[in-house]
């Protein structure tokens, strides 16, 4: 693939809905070098398809995830994933059918990842398991 083409891919990933007038200003190519470009794209299924965006919002889709009873805990994160959501169930199964019957599906949401807390030791400062007592040595003068 051309350097030209490369360029003319990153413009339509940002705006696809550039003219080739406008797009030819910003590759130094005439109007019908960019339509050409963009046929031959087409046809090589190199560009498939034009998409849309619409911007739904983590509110809206927090908002929904809220409503479960089986959702206890539910933030927005950085990193991997958007959204962390804490679940019960009583046991592994039931979560994973929770989260692949009911979140899963859900319109926009692309990927989940479902970890399962084992065991607790800490929690909101709360030590959760016993702390044994130091062993005193012996001293003497």
């Amino acid at each position: 693939m051309q350097e030209k083409d490369l360029e003319l891919l990153r413009i339509l990933e940002d705006n696809s809905r550039l003219s080739a007038k406008e797009i030819a200003t910003m590759t130094n190519l005439t109007p019908n070098e960019v339509e050409a470009r963009v046929h031959a794209l087409e046809a090589a299924g190199v560009i498939r398809k034009y998409t849309t965006v619409r911007d739904f919002g983590y509110d809206r889709i927090a908002e929904r995830l809220s409503r479960f009873r089986q959702v206890k805990t539910l933030r927005l994160m950085t990193g991997t994933y958007d959204l962390q959501l804490l679940v019960t169930g009583k046991n592994m199964q039931e979560v994973s059918r929770f989260v692949s019957e009911h979140v899963a599906p859900m319109d926009r949401i692309r990927e989940t990842a479902t970890h399962i807390i084992m065991k607790s030791y800490k929690e909101n400062g709360n030590v959760l398991f016993e702390q044994q007592e130091a062993e005193r040595l012996p001293y003497s003068f």
